[in-house]
């Protein structure tokens, strides 16, 4: 070969190595260039809490809250919209039935009830709230303290079948309904303010602390007396870190959704209590402060209760109000006789 082929093929040669490295860094850079970038987000806090569930949320809380009487007797069973509730308090109405006060302020159900009729210690914790009272009926105490408008209230039997609505499914005295979305109508036609004014709330763990020390307790039961139908158990579920309820053996469930209720904290207080006519209606005492307990995250701890300026809050043995943990929470009044340690028990 001469000395010009020479050379022509070892250009020709590097040319072809050359056009193949280029081709190379080509596709790598392609390459390269196809990865996508994952962005790195960051958590971000929300501002405001609710007032009664102590939940974060984005915007600040501005309704009052509403309480409404709800029917809890067998037949009302389950009742509508109580899974929204961020408090609900359970007390005897008349002889061993029960009824509940249901607090919604962070959420309003699509629907609320079966609404049973107000008594005079319903209208004292709604005041003391400074809630918006929905009740269907009332007691001749109850009645009074509404007419002189002691509260801001709504009462079915003046606006049964409009805002107030019936359901077919059920039989009187356990079908009186009123929607989510009739509450803002019912404010105006008794022309109070839907706005939150009083600011009251309840004290709250932050998300990195835990409960205080106690006593555990995954499993706790109110005994009523009579009817077994009023008796409650609550389990804890240290997975999921809520307590479910049965009642009368049954698990409590929200009927819009069909889903259990779920719950953070599960308290008791005791007070006096006393039959005052004929119908078994009572007196309770929610004024003087007595014993109580606080059931957390499968923890018990005995504390006391104590009107706040008409707000019931348990509270430490120096006075200072017991912290809850985020969520919702049941609230039960307990008769002084037998007391609280014979009706409740836990293990």
């Amino acid at each position: 070969m001469t000395k010009n082929k020479v050379m022509i093929a070892l250009f020709s040669t590097m040319l072809l190595v050359g056009c193949g490295d280029k081709e190379e860094t080509e596709k790598v850079e392609e390459t390269v260039e196809e990865e996508e970038t994952i962005p790195v987000t960051e958590e971000v806090e929300l501002p405001y809490v609710t007032p009664f569930t102590g939940e974060k949320v984005a915007n600040e809380v501005t309704m009052r809250p509403i309480i409404a009487t709800i029917n809890n007797h067998p037949d009302a069973r389950p009742q509508s919209g109580i899974a929204s509730a961020d408090v609900v308090y359970e007390m005897l109405a008349e002889g061993d039935i029960t009824r509940l006060l249901a607090l919604f302020q962070s959420e309003i159900p699509e629907s609320i009830g079966p609404i049973r009729s107000a008594r005079d210690y319903f209208i004292e914790i709604s005041a003391g709230l400074d809630a918006f009272y929905i009740a269907h009926g009332y007691s001749p105490e109850a009645q009074t303290m509404l007419m002189n408008g002691v509260v801001d209230n709504i009462n079915g039997m003046a606006y049964d079948g409009t805002v107030f609505k019936r359901s077919s499914e059920r039989v009187a005295p356990h079908n009186s309904y009123i929607p989510g979305e009739n509450i803002e109508l019912a404010a105006e036609k008794v022309n109070a303010s839907l706005l939150y004014q009083e600011k009251v709330s309840y004290n709250f763990y932050e998300p990195d602390e835990s409960a205080k020390m106690g006593v555990e307790a995954n499993s706790v039961k109110i005994t009523y007396g009579g009817s077994s139908s009023f008796n409650s158990v609550y389990t804890y579920n240290a997975d999921t870190k809520v307590y479910s309820r049965e009642s009368g053996s049954v698990v409590t469930t929200d009927h819009l959704t069909g889903e259990p209720i779920e719950l953070s904290n599960v308290l008791f207080f005791e007070m006096n209590h006393r039959i005052i006519d004929s119908a078994g209606r009572r007196e309770i005492d929610i004024t003087s402060g007595g014993t109580a307990y606080v059931f957390q995250q499968g923890i018990m701890r005995e504390v006391l209760w104590k009107n706040v300026d008409g707000v019931l809050k348990a509270v430490e043995t120096d006075g200072s109000e017991v912290k809850l943990v985020p969520g919702h929470t049941w609230i039960h009044f307990v008769p002084s006789n037998p007391g609280i340690v014979s009706s409740v028990s836990f293990s």
